[in-house]
């Protein structure tokens, strides 16, 4: 069954103002987004059909009515009820799992963000005649630090990519020779043009311009933007895109980087990919094992060569600007050791 298949499926088990909210406003968004609000919804639907309409058999039975009868304590104890609950489903065998549910702040604030999604579609579309949600708060989140590449990291990992063959051997070494030329363009395209992972894998043939050295993506939201390709990038995904012709019995022959199957390859296979790498040089921190390290060392890259802080938040597809004041705050942790490093106690200071 296809995910696309799964989500109508699983919506069909929703009242009907869910599925039009979720296919008008996650249109362009991700099958695994869409999947994701829609279950956040339906947690929802279910608190609020366990400890205020318990006259409701089923979650598709909820009407715009009921979400109007909401108030806010309802949404500040679905709140806390978040940190810690219990679901219940049935397995293929007939029985009953029940599990403990716990989320960080983080994942309450996306299940609330979904929510309140939903609100603000019905209140503007005038089943509903105000939007509770807008008086809620959101959990305070603590940001935590997450680091680039090193640049000795980043030469360690580009030259196990180019230079595979100096550390497998076996199988290991079979298998690395396969997807070589597949790595290295795409590798070479996430550090050298900030792309997400999802934006990257969902590149066509027909996306690419090489007489104008760009390729089209995606972006959140659907928006489509030009990426200008640096002449490393460029002539690495030229050499894919040659080795790419030849190749045989193309299952996906749209697609631009293919698996093993001749399918388009998906984030999962990227991140398991780009572990092995990174395990294989001794680059072991979680962080900096997942695609997204890669988009993070491109943008306190351009930060450090001097980028003004606009255009780098252009670059990267941010439609905030405080997301890519994040990649800043990195750099500039990078000069407080310098400054900090240099500093001499001792240094005679007295004017004269």
């Amino acid at each position: 069954m296809s995910k696309r298949t799964m989500l109508r499926e699983f919506l069909s088990r929703l009242p009907d103002f869910v599925y039009d909210y979720i296919e008008i406003a996650y249109t362009g968004e991700s099958i695994n987004t869409q999947i994701g609000y829609s279950i956040d919804i339906k947690t929802f639907f279910e608190y609020l059909k366990r400890f205020k309409f318990r006259d409701i058999e089923n979650t598709e039975d909820f009407t715009p009515k009921h979400m109007e009868q909401v108030t806010l304590r309802d949404l500040t104890s679905f709140m806390a009820y978040l940190q810690e609950y219990e679901t219940e489903s049935v397995s293929p065998t007939g029985k009953t799992v029940r599990r403990i549910r716990k989320n960080s702040a983080f994942g309450i604030n996306r299940k609330l963000s979904g929510i309140r999604g939903l609100f603000s579609y019905l209140y503007k579309n005038d089943l509903i005649s105000q939007n509770v949600t807008e008086k809620l708060d959101f959990k305070k989140l603590h940001q935590k630090i997450k680091k680039p590449l090193t640049s000795q990291e980043t030469v360690r990992l580009l030259d196990v990519i180019y230079n595979g063959e100096k550390y497998y051997t076996g199988r290991d070494l079979t298998e690395y020779e396969r997807r070589k030329q597949r790595d290295i363009a795409l590798f070479t395209a996430y550090l050298g043009t900030g792309c997400r992972v999802s934006e990257l894998i969902n590149i066509d043939v027909d996306d690419i311009c090489f007489d104008t050295s760009s390729f089209v993506v995606t972006r959140k939201g659907g928006d489509q933007q030009e990426i200008f390709m640096p002449v490393q990038v460029e002539n690495e995904m030229f050499s894919y895109w040659q080795h790419r012709r030849e190749m045989e019995n193309l299952k996906d022959p749209k697609a631009f980087f293919i698996n093993r199957q001749g399918k388009r390859m998906s984030a999962q296979g990227v991140e398991k990919v780009l572990k092995k790498y990174c395990m294989t040089v001794g680059i072991e921190h979680p962080d900096k094992t997942r695609p997204h390290a890669l988009r993070r060392t491109f943008a306190c890259n351009m930060i450090a060569d001097g980028v003004d802080i606009k255009m780098v938040a252009e670059l990267m597809g941010h439609k905030n600007i405080d997301v890519t004041h994040r990649y800043y705050a990195q750099y500039a942790s990078k000069r407080r050791k310098e400054i900090m490093r240099g500093f001499d106690v001792t240094k005679d200071r007295d004017e004269k």
